[in-house]
């Protein structure tokens, strides 16, 4: 009979492994749904901005344009479509599937002034390239004033300036005491 040696770190190794196998089956949905060769897809997203745009690709190899459709509502963008799967049942071997298929649904939220009919998708060899424009920055309107052409002295409409007001008598001394008022709000 021949010796095996005992090595603890493979043995502790191995159990992580199975513990981890059985727990993520338990938490996870999409690890137990892989496990019974049903898994959830969602395509790889790669989302980049440049000076004008932001630019979307999507990896959605073995899909048609006509499998894939892109809404834009209330400032978000969703993707969405289903991959269906190529692999026929046979009676006989075994099959292994390592490729998902099924529906998937993508949400991205858009900046505020977006325009979504500016929006443009082109799909070429399985990947999706949706650019979106970025909305022209708000700046700040400049008002100019305008001047009084007659350089008469006259005022604003509305008020006259035939009459002298009489200065208003204050009383409690210097400032008065709508002054005091203030100051002691203010302090």
């Amino acid at each position: 009979m021949a010796v095996i040696r005992w090595e603890p770190a493979r043995e502790l190794s191995m159990l992580q492994n199975e513990m981890n196998r059985l727990f993520g089956t338990m938490l996870d949905p999409t690890a137990a749904n892989a496990a019974r060769g049903t898994a959830r897809w969602m395509p790889a997203i790669d989302l980049i901005e440049h000076d004008d745009a932001f630019v979307l690709h999507a990896d959605l190899p073995g899909m048609d344009d006509d499998d894939i459709s892109i809404e834009v509502q209330d400032d978000v963008l969703t993707l969405s479509g289903t991959r269906s799967s190529t692999v026929e049942q046979r009676g006989e071997g075994r099959t292994r599937i390592e490729r998902a298929s099924g529906s998937f649904t993508r949400s991205l939220g858009l900046p505020d002034g977006v325009d979504p009919e500016q929006i443009t998708a082109r799909f070429d060899r399985g990947v999706l390239e949706v650019r979106i424009p970025k909305p022209e920055q708000r700046r700040p309107r400049r008002v100019t004033i305008s001047t009084s052409s007659r350089g008469d002295g006259s005022a604003i409409e509305g008020v006259d300036t035939s009459r002298t007001a009489e200065p208003k008598r204050s009383t409690g001394g210097a400032g008065g005491a709508d002054n005091q008022k203030l100051a002691r709000s203010a302090s």
